[in-house]
């Protein structure tokens, strides 16, 4: 999925996270840039993952995810000084969400969730499906990774 032209991709470079946490109970990406924190759902996460096998190699070539809701963030891998790749209990592991990516998720949160579940209904699917696998119940809650 797209970022809908009211949630412009920024190219310039920001500042890395000054926190992350993943919150594995509530199933929760928490991500602060300063004063701006974000806590995003994993399901969120992975719909709108930034790699090929999500956004298409061009316009309109966006697949649509679907069965993604009960998706858990499993390990979280940093890439370089600018950017994470999570691995997700579904075994996508390909996005690398860049800090103005997830700067740019949170801050469209609310407007690219609606346009998804709009898409979801449309398509006749459902957040529900064979895809969909329970998280490991046995993990820890948090895990932590601070940036300074």
């Amino acid at each position: 999925m797209s970022l809908p032209s009211s949630v412009s991709s920024s190219s310039a470079k920001i500042d890395p996270p000054t926190e992350i946490i993943v919150h594995r109970q509530s199933r929760r990406l928490e991500v602060a840039f300063g004063d701006e924190r974000y806590s995003l759902p994993f399901e969120f996460l992975r719909v709108h993952s930034p790699s090929a096998a999500v956004q298409g190699h061009g316009p309109g070539q966006e697949v649509l995810q679907v069965g993604k809701r009960d998706v858990a963030i499993t390990a979280i891998e940093p890439i370089g000084h600018y950017a994470v790749k999570p691995v997700f209990s579904d075994g996508h592991d390909s996005g690398i969400f860049t800090w103005a990516y997830l700067r740019d998720l949170g801050r469209g949160h609310d407007a690219l969730w609606a346009t998804y579940l709009r898409k979801l209904a449309e398509a006749g699917e459902s957040r529900d499906g064979p895809d969909a696998r329970p998280s490991d119940a046995a993990t820890p809650d948090v895990t932590e990774a601070r940036r300074t």
